[in-house]
């Protein structure tokens, strides 16, 4: 990676510029220099990505091969989801004729499950090759629009998938209509184990006060206010709520790639069509989804009107309407961290994209840092008082850390720790060994985002790339690391990141994680060797799927994607 003149870094041939965040400004400046500043009116962003060609007729007929496998994933996964799905205790599809034969058969379920995650999976990692970065013919934004719509449609009106915590949602909000303090209380003591809406709930977070933000309790409140014991419709209310923050994530995304250097359309595969998104965010309703999409929002409202500028370039005034767009992409993230406190990370680099606006020296960057912490406090507050649930979220946020999560690496490093200690004779000293990694592990990522941060404000990475390996420690160094967390890293990233390397793990990590979870969200309970049989199965249905697809067009096998020419 070398640095080039005007603080333009060039990342494995893709040139990026590393000005503010908001590198955006269609009538803003550029230097020609770090040390000779020269006034040059721009028409478009010097860090565009250029121009690219649409598919060609044979790409394009290949490309809806890849919607049709994909859509066919979709289809598996959905009728899977009726025996081997997260499915509520009281099981609506137990009354539908035909469908309630899937839930009489969970092997077979779980088996057409995993033929379509595996199919769904191929056919993104196939789709990728017409949103490769430095590829002449990409695939244009509203092929990939089209794609993802394919995709989702399926999963829309399923059981929950890969985890029972949208239960946990319903409930705790449950608790909120019933004019009780979701932060003191499980659903087991307040709405009693005999309701429908605990009944769901998986029996470790039965006990345990909610961990999330006051304002997804409020909107989870309004569901549970019209569902009531209804569950499965309370389901269905909350994916559109996470919808709602995918949409916000198909709109922002492809906005951000633009103004950072990113193919939109490359942007948007790996961020918004990512099986992690489809799986998790979408099929396991999860409230990230919507926690991104408000701080990814925000981040894409605030820089809308900061000026294009470069390491040694002078301020220019203030545009019109820039100090507005300011303060309510700032707002916008807090929000979005009173949905899940991960978001306040943003805040922060968003602090560092505004004092490298102006003079780029320490005095702005407090005045930033103070301007966002004044503006997370009044959100804060008018949350707080606003939905009456108060501040108690603060002291429950620590409640994910009683799960030790398999994928974790602290978790998994830990119970090594007690194994050696129990060989050694020192006795079995896990929680301990655990909770002291979990410590480290903050105290970790904590130094890495103050390393990116204090990196990002003296020009030598760009803040929203600070923001996505910083938010990926967090991640990552959790004892209860889940797969659909790292979305947190991956989907800002995938709107600054230049580099075919990130792109390359990126993909790797989603596409492995994607399958690791079982549909059913849980260990099968001494009968795990259902779930080799089940893979085993879907394995045979997706190699014949392969088949099929190299009969049909073979150039999506093929390393360089080049049409063979027909025999005359």
């Amino acid at each position: 990676m070398a640095l080039g003149k005007g603080g333009t870094q060039q990342h494995d041939g893709d040139t990026n510029v590393t000005g503010t965040a908001g590198e955006v400004g269609e009538d803003s400046r550029s230097a020609a220099s770090d040390d000779q500043v020269e006034a040059v009116p721009l028409t478009r962003s010097p860090a565009h990505p250029g121009d690219v060609e649409p598919l060609s007729g044979e790409e394009t007929r290949a490309l809806n091969v890849v919607r049709r496998l994909g859509t066919v994933g979709a289809l598996l996964l959905a009728f899977g989801s009726l025996g081997a799905g997260a499915a509520p205790i009281l099981n609506p599809v137990l009354d539908i004729p035909v469908l309630r034969l899937f839930a009489r058969i969970p092997t077979v379920s779980l088996a057409i499950a995993f033929a379509g995650m595996g199919m769904m999976v191929i056919a993104w990692l196939l789709l990728g090759r017409f949103a490769r970065p430095g590829r002449q013919r990409l695939a244009s934004q509203g092929q990939l629009h089209r794609t993802l719509a394919m995709w989702i449609a399926p999963l829309l009106l399923i059981p929950p998938m890969f985890s029972r915590d949208v239960y946990s949602y319903l409930a705790q909000s449950e608790i909120v209509v019933r004019g009780m303090d979701p932060y003191s209380m499980g659903p087991a003591q307040a709405l009693g184990v005999a309701d429908p809406l605990t009944a769901g709930v998986s029996n470790m977070w039965r006990d345990t006060p909610a961990p999330y933000g006051p304002l997804f309790l409020e909107f989870g409140s309004w569901i549970s206010g019209t569902t009531g014991n209804n569950v499965a419709m309370g389901v269905l209310l909350m994916r559109l709520l996470a919808l709602v923050g995918l949409a916000l994530v198909v709109w922002a995304l492809p906005r951000l790639a633009q103004r950072f250097g990113v193919q939109p359309s490359t942007a948007l595969w790996l961020g918004a069509v990512n099986p992690l998104v489809l799986f998790h965010l979408v099929a396991g309703a999860h409230n990230e989804a919507l926690g991104i999409g408000l701080m990814l929002a925000g981040l894409e409202l605030g820089i809308r009107r900061l000026p294009m500028r470069v390491k040694g370039d002078a301020p220019p005034p203030l545009a019109k309407g820039e100090l507005a767009f300011l303060a309510l992409g700032a707002v916008l993230i807090a929000l979005a961290a009173m949905i899940k406190i991960h978001a306040i990370v943003a805040l922060g680099f968003f602090g560092v994209m505004i004092a490298r606006r102006w003079y780029g020296k320490l005095t702005d960057l407090l005045w930033a840092a103070l301007t966002m912490l004044l503006i997370m406090g009044a959100v804060a507050v008018a949350v707080a008082f606003g939905t009456g649930l108060g501040f108690g979220w603060i002291g429950t946020l620590g409640t994910p850390g009683m799960v030790w999560s398999w994928i974790s690496p602290i978790a998994e490093l830990g119970q090594v720790g007690g194994i050696l200690g129990i060989v050694l004779g020192l006795g079995n000293h896990t929680g301990s060994v655990i909770a002291i990694l979990g410590m480290l592990g903050y105290a970790v990522a904590g130094a890495i985002t103050v390393k990116f941060l204090w990196d990002s404000f003296r020009w030598r990475y760009r803040p929203i790339i600070g923001l996505g390996v910083s938010l990926g420690a967090f991640m990552m160094l959790h004892v209860a690391m889940q797969p659909w967390w790292l979305l947190w890293a991956v989907i800002p990233l995938a709107a600054s990141a230049g580099t075919s390397r990130f792109r390359a793990v990126a993909t790797v990590v989603s596409a492995v994680l994607a399958m690791l979870i079982p549909p059913t969200g849980s260990t099968f309970d001494g009968r795990s060797f259902i779930q080799h049989q089940a893979y085993l199965a879907g394995a045979i249905v997706v190699a014949l799927a392969l088949f099929v697809i190299w009969r049909t067009a073979p150039m999506l096998l093929r390393r360089d994607m080049t049409v063979t020419p027909s025999p005359k």
